[in-house]
Parts: C-alpha cells; sequence; structure tokens
C-alpha cells in the first residue's frame, strides 16, 4: 500500500513538472523576439531549443536527473526571464492605468 500511495506521488510530480514546462515553453513562444534582447536575457531560440528538451524529456525519457535539470530550467525562465519579458512588452503596468498616462497621471492633451 505504501509503495503503491508512493508510486501515484511520483506520478502526479511528474506530472506537474511536464505542465509547468508545457506552460514555459508556451509563454516562451508567444513571447517576442525583441523582448527578450531589451531585456538582456538570452534569445528566444535558446529558451525554445531549452524548454523543447525539457518537454521532451518528461515525455519520453524517465530518468529522475534529466527532469530535475529541465525543471531548474523551467523555474529559471518562470522566476527571472518570464518577468523581465512581460514587463518590457508592456504587461508590468500595475495599478490600472490606462495608455494614455503619462509618467506622471493622466495625459489629456490639455483639456
Amino acid at each position: 500500500m505504501l509503495l503503491s500511495g508512493f508510486g501515484t506521488f511520483l506520478w502526479l510530480l511528474n506530472l506537474a513538472m511536464l505542465a509547468l514546462a508545457v506552460v514555459a515553453l508556451f509563454l516562451s513562444a508567444t513571447a517576442r523576439e525583441d523582448a527578450y534582447r531589451a531585456a538582456d536575457k538570452q534569445t528566444k531560440k535558446f529558451w525554445l531549443i531549452i524548454l523543447g528538451i525539457t518537454v521532451a524529456v518528461n515525455l519520453l525519457v524517465p530518468m529522475l536527473f534529466l527532469q530535475i535539470a529541465g525543471l531548474v530550467a523551467t523555474i529559471v525562465f518562470m522566476v527571472d526571464v518570464r518577468p523581465a519579458i512581460h514587463q518590457i512588452s508592456g504587461g508590468g503596468r500595475r495599478g490600472g492605468g490606462s495608455s494614455s498616462d503619462g509618467p506622471y497621471g493622466p495625459y489629456n492633451g490639455g483639456r
């Protein structure tokens, strides 16, 4: 019974790592190429290759060492690269400001 529960836990862990890698791959694919350069991160092609290999390893090669290496790459992308790209792409605006807001408040065109 304990071994069955552990097997279920490992299966769920593998599923979670795969889901996180697929989400990171999707997010890296939908980001703009110039945002990577503007954020001073590795290129879009680099992250697509790394995250694609991570998804392939999680699906095809159930070796824990390779899966953990892919998990580290996925976490680096989600915690470091994605927020920088998101901020560069204009998604870093907080507080519900509109597109007409200037650095010191709303710009009304002198009205």
